[in-house]
């Protein structure tokens, strides 16, 4: 792995990254890839990438990473609407 990842970042050297640059996109990087592998969900590649899930979301939105990708596909959960009032909790007033 270490040998990989040399040879990415002698490409970036070469096409003229500056550091900063350069951790940035692995940044964005490693993040799209913690999410795809968490179908999308924040709190858990938060939890994965150790570190707090709004430090996270502050991370996604600083080098504009489109999280769209990561996220589920298939079956998403009914809006409250669709969902029959004898199924919701009650709530005490």
């Amino acid at each position: 792995m270490k040998d990989q990842l040399e040879s990415v970042v002698l490409q970036m050297y070469r096409a003229g990254l500056c550091c900063s640059e350069a951790v940035r996109e692995f940044q964005k990087v490693f993040i799209l890839t913690v999410l795809k592998d968490q179908r999308g969900n924040q709190c858990s590649a938060a939890k994965i990438l150790g570190i707090h899930r709004n430090t996270l979301r502050r991370a996604i939105r600083a080098p504009e990473i489109d999280i769209v990708p990561t996220r589920a596909v298939g079956k998403l959960r009914p809006a409250r609407s669709e969902v029959p009032m004898t199924l919701m909790r009650r709530r005490a007033t």
